[in-house]
């Protein structure tokens, strides 16, 4: 099986739905390119037969040994480090093989310079192959990308390359034992030493709990830096390496891990408890910076977990077509029943539309972090580079609470519906139904739960309310369906557009009902931002938080359509299938507010 070439669905969102005129750009300025590619064409090429290759590696090999790292485990920690099993050493070197490893990062270290979006790609596939596998490899690219875009070039020269070479990986480090989202409640703490200045050290002491991957080697720490006040504005990023040499120049492990959680899924990914005891890190940024660089790691994870739920929803999905067309009952094979018809033709629409969505989210945020990492470098960027730039972070910023969100609540409910294709037989362990079942709740949880991200969602729709309210009030009345804007265009652009502006006046609703500014205040700024009110609205973040997917993916969607008329039909498709829980939110707003 290969997970790219035998999916059409990916071949399409390949060629038209990653903004390549822009990826080209940024990715490419000039022909021919350093490593002797000639065209624009010549480029999308050869990105293509990379992820044509992973897809055969990722189909074959990574899926045929999922069983089994999951029966195995991830490996075993022992004095102070984890040791991989030998399903998860195959998959690494395997991916060091293809390199895999080092396909995003540039080719100054030894890298593929492969454009982020085509990594999601790969990512998505690993994650169909084998979830826990694509936790781990994640912590690649992303620590790496993390170094170069915020730590000196000393660091970056000595480090990417290891980690290119599949020698050293990393972890996130932000949750404590009595501090989950409340990051402004962290203990572990950081003490600066000697002079302050560029590269200053610190010595930590505390510990972090769930930490995905943290025996890689590296990690970026999340502390609360001495004196500095006891919020958030007191937070800095530290970068700690595992192995470091003490004062008579000998090996030194830095800190240490103490356990690998036992969890319902994901066996095969390490999620540990690291402990950090007089543990030398080195301040990235300035003190009180923390939590904002955090959160450009963070940014890029909850993208990139949609597409690791992406990969749970494909491998049930494709496993119950399979079974329903094999298994036969009442003379005929399961799947042409017509409740069981309509069933996975309802799964396969929702995975099918969400895939575009996570799709175009990727090419946006791809482009942004390409011009922010090259304004870092060089200071400037071009007035087209910058409209860019401003256009894909307005995309970025909203899709990303959007997708971690939708992706991950649908992948949860959708192979719990695959098991329940397969019958008494999903529930065997004998089949793998479960275990994708059992995996899809890691996503559900880490990189911020579904609840966080509708309140992050919540957030930016009164920011945006409450900024200007005379604009938001009257954007709605410009764009009433009746008006001839509305009238042109095709089907599907109408009907887009009427399901928005519905969707525009029931929140407009929503927002006046809980925010209450009467009606002389109505467009008045400080009506609209009592705290008291704003609590109010807050019971309604997760049916607003699906609202709000659902019209973004309905919009792709259009987009697309208009793109190839052939699009049109999961168009219509996704629509009729959504159209009934749009309509159930309205009905919930109006009772509760």
């Amino acid at each position: 099986m290969n997970f790219y070439s035998d999916e059409k669905e990916w071949k399409w969102l390949y060629d038209n739905a990653l903004d390549w005129d822009s990826l080209v750009k940024v990715y490419f300025p000039e022909f021919p390119t350093p490593e002797g590619l000639e065209t624009k064409e010549e480029a999308i090429g050869f990105l293509e037969e990379l992820i044509t290759a992973t897809g055969e590696w990722t189909g074959t090999s990574v899926a045929g040994r999922a069983e089994a790292l999951d029966k195995n485990g991830a490996g075993e920690v022992k004095d102070g480090r984890t040791y991989p099993s030998p399903e998860l050493q195959a998959n690494y070197d395997e991916a060091k093989e293809l390199q895999m490893i080092g396909m995003c990062q540039p080719t100054e270290y030894g890298g593929l310079s492969v454009p982020q979006s085509v990594g999601m790609f790969v990512l998505g596939q690993l994650s169909r192959a084998c979830l826990a596998t694509s936790t781990q490899m994640a912590f690649y690219s992303s620590i790496a990308d993390m170094i170069e875009r915020f730590c000196d070039k000393e660091t970056s020269d000595r480090v990417i390359p290891r980690i290119i070479n599949g020698e050293l990986s990393g972890s996130m480090c932000l949750t404590e034992p009595g501090c989950g989202s409340d990051l402004g409640a962290i203990k572990t703490m950081a003490k600066p030493v000697g002079e302050k200045g560029e590269g200053q050290k610190y010595i930590l002491n505390g510990s972090k709990l769930f930490i995905t991957n943290g025996g890689g080697g590296l990690g970026f720490v999340l502390a609360k830096c001495k004196d500095q006040p006891d919020n958030l504005d007191g937070l800095g990023l530290f970068f700690v390496e595992q192995d470091i040499k003490d004062e008579n120049g000998e090996d030194k492990l830095n800190f240490s891990v103490e356990k690998n959680e036992e969890k319902m899924g994901m066996h095969g990914s390490f999620t540990t408890l690291v402990v950090y005891e007089n543990t030398e890190g080195t301040l990235v940024g300035n003190e009180g910076d923390g939590f904002k660089l955090m959160l450009h790691l963070m940014n890029e994870a909850r993208i990139a977990v949609g597409f690791q739920a992406l990969g749970a929803m494909e491998a049930s999905l494709a496993y119950a077509r399979k079974y329903a067309e094999e298994r036969v009952q009442f003379g005929k094979p399961i799947a042409e029943l017509p409740l069981m018809k309509r069933n996975l033709e309802d799964f396969e629409v929702e995975r099918d539309a969400i895939r575009a969505l996570l799709v175009d989210t990727a090419s946006h945020y791809d482009i942004y972090q390409r011009l922010d990492m090259k304004k870092r470098k060089t200071g400037d960027l071009t007035k087209e580079e910058q409209q860019m730039q401003a256009d894909a972070l307005l995309w970025t910023r909203k899709r990303t609470p959007l997708v971690k969100y939708y992706a991950c609540e649908a992948a949860t409910h959708l192979t719990q519906r695959g098991i329940q294709v397969l019958g008494g037989y999903g529930f065997i362990k004998e089949y793998p139904m479960e275990r994708f079942h059992r995996d899809s709740f890691g996503p559900l949880l880490y990189e911020g739960t579904s609840q966080i991200q509708a309140l992050m969602a919540l957030k930016d729709v009164v920011k945006y309310a409450i900024k200007d309210p005379s604009k938001f009030f009257t954007n709605i009345i410009d764009k009433h369906p009746a008006s001839e804007f509305l009238a042109q265009g095709n089907e599907w652009s109408r009907q887009y557009k009427s399901t928005h502006y519905r969707f525009k006046k029931k929140m407009m609703g929503l927002l006046i009902g809980c925010l209450n500014p009467g009606a002389k205040k109505i467009l008045d700024f400080k009506a609209w931002a009592d705290p008291e009110n704003v609590n109010d609205l807050m019971i309604h973040a997760e049916t607003l938080c699906q609202a709000l997917s659902y019209l973004e993916t309905l919009r792709i969607l259009c987009d697309h359509a208009n793109k190839d008329n052939e699009r049109s039909e999961l168009f219509h498709k996704y629509l009729k299938l959504v159209q009934p829980r749009l309509e159930s939110i309205y009905t919930d707003w109006a009772i509760r507010s």
